[in-house]
Formats: C-alpha cells, structure tokens, sequence
C-alpha cells in the first residue's frame, strides 16, 4: 500500500509579513535606542563624546534589564545620525526632525542634544503611549 502525498504551493505572504515584522521590531529598537539617547544627552546639556555617550547607553539597559544586542552600538549611531544636524552655524533647524547636532566649539566625535526639541519629542511619545 503506498500512500501519496500531495505537496500543494501555497501563495502565502509569510515573506512579507517577516519583513513587516522585521522593521516593526527594528523601529521599536530604534525608538527605544533614541529615547534613551534623548534622555542621557539632556542630563549633558554641552554633550558628550561618543564612548560616554555609549558608556551611559549601555549601563542604563543593562541597569534596566533590557539586553544589550551585538550591534548595540551601530544601532544608537544610526538613530543618532538619523535625527542629526548636519552643517549648522546654530542646532536649530528648520527640520523639526532634528533633535542632535555636534557641538562644532567641542573638539572630536561629541554629541548634544537640542533641548527644547528633545523635549517636545519625549512629551509626544508618552502621550502617545
């Protein structure tokens, strides 16, 4: 007695829906990497340099919890520059995305955050949540 199996192709959207699971977790990282780095660059309203900036990120997760992924620290660079001032004589832009600018009186990598932004910014997304 042989049995027959019958295999039937299936259009499923599981790729599409990786994909759409794989950015709503990538945003909810992001989101939390830039609260974060909203919250520790407006206790160093002059800034920071990068390694304290990643220092203070680091220990706040781990103090919370939270894990520290592999790529910890490319993901805070990427919503650092994501949210960044380019070239700015002052760090108000008239891109109201923009919450950091790089201090150019501070000498090497140092990150600030533009306070009256950053703090509009954290209102809106504890209002939305």
């Amino acid at each position: 007695m042989s049995t027959q199996q019958r295999f039937v192709v299936s259009e499923t959207k599981a790729p599409r829906n990786r994909s759409a699971a794989l950015t709503a977790a990538r945003n909810r990282t992001n989101n939390s990497h830039l609260r974060d780095l909203v919250e520790v660059l407006l206790e160093h309203p002059e800034g920071l340099r990068r390694w304290s900036v990643m220092h203070a990120m680091r220990t706040r997760r781990e103090r919370s919890g939270r894990e520290v992924s592999q790529k910890f620290e490319d993901e805070v660079e990427r919503a650092f520059r994501d949210r960044c001032a380019m070239e700015l004589a002052t760090p108000m832009s008239h891109d109201r995305g923009v919450l950091f600018y790089k201090p150019k009186e501070r000498a090497g990598e140092v990150w600030a955050v533009i306070p009256e932004r950053a703090g509009e910014w954290l209102k809106s997304i504890r209002s939305d949540g």
